[in-house]
């Protein structure tokens, strides 16, 4: 008898490589091999180089500035300064618009032009700009750049620049306010607290923290002579966004006169969202002296002049009945806007945080009320999380300071305050709508994970070895998006075999072009070598970029929709040549067949039969809404108390996320966003001497941040249970998550070893970093 032998079915491409496999990065080979093209290694014929002077002061009026002797050293080119600019036409960036100041007048903060004119307000501020042949000329010329400087009264601390009296940074804000908003009511929120049965009060300064990207602002503007326009070469997030500022504000030029492209990004973390004052400068040298310019940050620039995250000091008030339901939230808060208040930094502190205050809890009496304060330091802007890991830290200490004080359970008052599924979709008090949400389901999913019950016995073998053991939670929600819900692509189905897709979102190491070409398999069910991913060109297409993880949910939703309308398109196209009906024409891995025939066509074959060789689709489309990514991490850690040394020795975390495009890149988003977060908590800060208003950390010897080697090893689970409803794949965004709910995981951890072991008084003092020196201070008062 003979045996048959079956041969497999083959697995379409799609359930090879399409939505939900774990496919490897396409951008890793290149990458990993050292072969990547970042701004720096683009370089031109002719090209010249640019370096600043910058302000040594915190505050001081620009008396004079001698540029003769720099203009006269070898190889200089050009000397600019801020009266250049002004002279020239160029225009301030843009300010703060949309939000008023108590009296209702607008915002109000001083013009910050791209080189400082008449008086700096930081220390680092661009004044002098200098371009030479090569970088070491420049630098010697900007060196020898003679500035006088008469020295103002500063003020770097927000709670003084409110005093009255303080030193003035703007005439329009004497009281150095530039904008607040109120949420709520105060009177509802006091009728509240006179009942409640606890009031739990906390004062949270969440610490000013670098972005620190491997790659630092990096630019290169080439002017071609032929039609008058410039190239900017550079490392950004938002290429549509940079172009627009640049001509629509700073340099007042037709948009078609610049053309923004982007190779590979080190890193972005949000503080490459928008146009600095140092690009203006480049693109304005390169178009005065019609040559290349480039300008490369180095590290000491990138920690005194790049946009700052966080800092906030807030003081939070918690309203709870005898039975742990919440009555009210009062938080009153401080922001740090900076010298100069700027859209995007007062929009995170005002807005974009107190949308997400709330966060999983079903609370609808608030008291919120938030000033933006500028001060002499740096501005402040977009860092991971931006606003809602400052929100979501607040909201977490109260909760476990609640249960210690009133001697509740804190898992125990957190599910007697979680919104409940049947509440969705849930309206919160500053009128944000979450499209769905199972916030005790992903809690319970958490608690297992990090075997919450298991803990006391792991605290005891931590006792015996002369360790505080603690446990922290936070169960959160947050926001994506950026409210900018249209997205643009291309789609060109090549008759080479190759389907490439454009996108305005934008890589910078978090794996878009692998997650996009997946989405691309899914719709065509080619392989993953016959998709090409293009991204970062203004003159390929306009849209927001990324930011906000707005880059799946939109721009993946959108290659979706552009995917699904080009085979569509194809289809009418097919039905002509097969002579058929389109609706009897099916497409499937490629190829398009007559129902009930044998009629074929590939559609790469289609592609080379049209007048141009392909199949093209320009395609905009419309998510419903943002996104509300929730989770439940758990840390423990394990403080020495001879040296008050934390470490992270445990981390588990359940992250509803929806849909899941590429589970191994969402994986590293989470842990990547916890190790910043942890970093935030026990590490991370930016340090003004209160006296002179200098920068202390500067550099890396000074600026601690979390390494591979002291970070945990992470138990990282996704709940895909509850897609979103407002966008076709069903994702939420990501980006963020992890950066959110470790930080006040891991301090509500080290809270938690203290108040076992005696310290229980101190709880309510900590403030980060956590580091020994401060958590021994705030251990032994």
């Amino acid at each position: 008898m003979n045996a048959s032998v079956s041969t497999p079915t083959p697995v379409p491409a799609a359930g090879r490589f399409g939505s939900g496999k774990e496919v490897r990065r396409v951008e890793d080979d290149t990458l990993v091999a050292g072969l990547g093209r970042y701004t720096d290694d683009i370089s031109f014929a002719e090209q010249a180089q640019l370096s600043f002077s910058r302000s040594p002061y915190p505050h001081a009026r620009i008396v004079s500035i001698d540029t003769s002797a720099a203009a006269a050293m070898p190889g200089v080119l050009r000397v600019i300064t801020g009266a250049d600019l002004v002279a020239a036409g160029v225009e301030p960036l843009p300010g703060v618009a949309g939000f008023v100041r108590a009296d209702g007048t607008a915002a109000a903060t001083a013009p910050r032009r791209p080189l400082a004119h008449e008086r700096v307000r930081f220390v680092g501020e661009p004044v002098v700009a200098v371009v030479a042949r090569t970088l070491q000329q420049a630098r010697d010329a900007a060196e020898a750049v003679s500035i006088d400087y008469e020295a103002l009264p500063m003020v770097i601390d927000p709670e003084l620049a409110i005093a009255p009296g303080a030193p003035v940074l703007c005439d329009d804000a004497p009281d150095n306010i530039s904008c607040e908003m109120r949420h709520g009511s105060a009177e509802a929120a006091d009728a509240a607290f006179a009942k409640a049965a606890h009031v739990v009060k906390l004062h949270i300064v969440n610490q000013r923290l670098a972005a620190v990207t491997l790659e630092p602002r990096s630019i290169v503007a080439d002017f071609d002579k032929a039609s008058g326009r410039t190239t900017v070469h550079m490392s950004t997030q938002m290429p549509s966004g940079v172009r627009d500022t640049l001509c629509d504000a700073v340099l007042k030029i037709p948009r078609d006169q610049i053309r923004v492209r982007v190779p590979d990004v080190g890193g972005g973390f949000g503080m490459k969202t928008g146009m600095y004052p140092e690009d203006a400068v480049v693109v304005f040298a390169a178009r005065a002296l019609k040559t290349p310019v480039k300008w490369i940050a180095d590290r000491s620039e990138e920690f005194t002049s790049t946009t700052h995250g966080r800092d906030v000091h807030v003081d939070a008030e918690l309203a709870l009945a005898v039975d742990g339901k919440i009555l009210a939230l009062r938080v009153h808060s401080l922001a740090n806007v900076g010298a100069y208040g700027t859209g995007v930094g007062v929009a995170i502190q005002l807005l974009i945080g107190p949308w997400v205050q709330t966060s999983i809890y079903d609370i609808q009496t608030i008291d919120f009320h938030f000033k933006a304060v500028m001060t002499n330091t740096a501005p402040t802007g977009a860092y991971r999380g931006a606003g809602r890991p400052e929100a979501i830290h607040n909201m977490e200490r109260l909760m476990d300071e609640a249960a210690r004080q009133t001697g509740m359970d804190r898992i125990a008052l957190r599910r007697r305050n979680f919104i409940q599924p049947e509440q969705m979709p849930y309206t919160n008090p500053m009128g944000q709508v979450y499209d769905t949400g199972r916030f005790e389901h992903v809690m319970n999913q958490g608690l297992a994970l990090a075997d919450w019950s298991g803990f006391e016995a792991r605290a005891a073998e931590s006792k015996q070895r002369g360790k505080l053991r603690g446990l922290g939670i936070a169960t959160f929600l947050e926001w994506t998006g950026g409210n900018v819900f249209e997205e643009r692509v291309t789609v060109s189905v090549l008759a080479d075999g190759i389907i490439e897709v454009f996108s305005a979102v934008n890589a910078m190491g978090q794996g878009i072009a692998t997650s996009l070409m997946q989405l691309v398999v899914d719709a065509f069910g080619v392989l993953p070598e016959q998709v090409r991913v293009v991204l970062g060109d203004t003159d390929r297409g306009d849209g927001f970029g990324s930011a906000g993880s707005r880059s799946i949910f939109t721009g993946g939703s959108a290659v979706r929709v552009g995917s699904e309308r080009t085979i569509d398109h194809a289809r009418g196209l097919a039905a002509k040549e097969l002579e058929a009906a389109p609706e009897d024409v099916k497409y499937a891995e490629g190829s398009f067949t007559v129902a009930g025939t044998d009629l074929k066509i590939g559609l790469f074959e289609l592609a080379g039969k049209q007048p141009d060789h392909r199949i093209f689709m320009d395609s905009t489309s419309t998510v419903a809404g943002p996104t509300w990514p929730n989770g439940c991490h758990i840390s423990e850690v394990e403080v020495d108390p001879l040296t008050a040394d934390v470490e992270v020795v445990a981390y588990a975390s359940v992250n509803d996320v929806g849909n899941v495009v590429n589970p191994m890149i969402v994986r590293g988003q989470l842990d990547g966003g916890a190790v910043q977060g942890i970093g935030q908590a026990l590490l991370e800060q930016i340090v003004y001497d209160a006296e002179t208003g200098q920068p202390l950390t500067g550099s890396f010897m000074d600026y601690a941040m979390p390494v591979a080697r002291t970070s945990p090893d992470f138990k990282t689970e996704m709940d895909q249970s509850t897609p979103c409803k407002n966008n076709p794949l069903g994702v939420k965004g990501v980006g963020e998550l992890g950066t959110i709910g470790a930080t006040p995981s891991v301090v509500n951890a080290v809270a938690d070893a203290l108040a076992r072991n005696g310290f229980g008084a101190r709880t309510t003092q900590l403030q980060m970093p956590l580091s020994p020196t401060r958590l021994w201070d705030q251990m032994h008062g």
